[in-house]
């Protein structure tokens, strides 16, 4: 009888894609049901997943609100109640934050694992855990889990669902992804624009694809402009679905540290991410970190979501992203 395993990662995207490492070990070492609780807004990525049974989707952002932070304990009793019906064998924590932490105690499961080093106090929720670790990347971190049950990983592998989506490209295009969620992770609009019309000369085969959140329309925008060329803006207009099948069928992508960028690297792509205030070695894109451009400042990585001067975004230069660009190009047609 195979054993049921429960994986609390509710978000984010990278971090969600990260985990699908964890998942592909688990379900190459033998039988096992795999279900996985989920933030709505994320349950795109692993919708139809062949290796995951169920999903469980959880109200994560209306829990923020002040309405829905009277829904919370009401929302968590019946996801309680009904996680403890399916008897789940083991609840692997990869979230490692106080919400996920009690949807693992309150799943009734006799084996629940996560970091002793989690942070707000969730590993007093566990009652098998070791220390994560600080300075490795996160998918080897969440890796490390699976020794508790009795799993070692052979290999690292990023298993990805079926796309869905009635979107389509004529022609070879490469994606540029202009928006991050936090202010200091994003490299000049005017950056994007130039190395668009760098490539734009170079490689002019190839089309210019904007994507990212409806958050993001207005720096896609500032990024047209100062591209001087033909754009195909998608920013904001696409399902998750959507994007992956894009990303998938990209020949490359530039990128600021976002979930898209995690979303190439799994899929293969040629990743050319900018890295600033976040640390490359420890969420940059796996397998590809030689694709990182940074500029070598002091004070960076910070890991700091706001920045007056952003040094070190400003250093790296369109002309250097376009550099890498060729470097690959070059290889590729020798």
């Amino acid at each position: 009888m195979s054993k049921k395993i429960l994986i609390v990662k509710p978000s984010s995207l990278g971090d969600i894609i990260h985990s699908l490492a964890t998942l592909n070990a688990i379900k190459k070492a033998g039988e096992y049901t795999v279900d996985w609780v989920v933030a709505s807004g994320f349950e795109g990525l692993l919708d139809g997943h062949p290796m995951i049974r169920h999903l469980w989707i959880i109200k994560k952002q209306q829990w923020r609100s002040l309405v829905g932070a009277w829904r919370f304990p009401r929302d968590i009793f019946l996801l309680s109640r009904r996680l403890r019906e399916e008897r789940y064998d083991i609840v692997i924590d990869l979230q490692g934050l106080f919400r996920s932490g009690l949807i693992t105690f309150l799943s009734g499961a006799h084996l629940r694992v996560g970091f002793s080093d989690a942070r707000e106090k969730s590993s007093i929720f566990y009652n098998k855990k070791l220390p994560g670790g600080k300075d490795i990347h996160a998918v080897e971190r969440y890796l490390k889990l699976l020794r508790l049950i009795g799993i070692d990983p052979d290999e690292i592998h990023f298993p990805m669902p079926p796309t869905k989506g009635s979107i389509s490209v004529n022609g070879p295009y490469y994606i540029v992804v202009p928006g991050a969620r936090w202010q200091s992770k994003r490299w000049l609009p005017e950056y994007f624009g130039e190395t668009i019309y760098l490539l734009s000369k170079s490689i002019p085969e190839l089309k210019a694809l904007l994507v990212g959140s409806k958050e993001d329309v207005s720096i896609s925008e500032e990024v047209k402009a100062y591209s001087r060329a033909d754009c195909i803006d998608l920013t904001g207009r696409t399902t998750l679905k959507q994007l992956m099948q894009l990303i998938k069928g990209a020949s490359f992508v530039v990128t600021n540290d976002s979930g898209p960028m995690h979303l190439a690297a799994a899929y293969g792509v040629p990743v050319f991410a900018i890295f600033g205030p976040t640390d490359e070695n420890l969420t940059g894109p796996y397998g590809q970190l030689h694709n990182v451009l940074r500029a070598k400042i002091s004070c960076a990585p910070c890991f700091r979501r706001s920045c007056k001067h952003i040094t070190c975004m400003r250093e790296v230069s369109p002309e250097m992203v376009m550099e890498r660009i060729q470097s690959l190009q070059n290889s590729v047609s020798s």
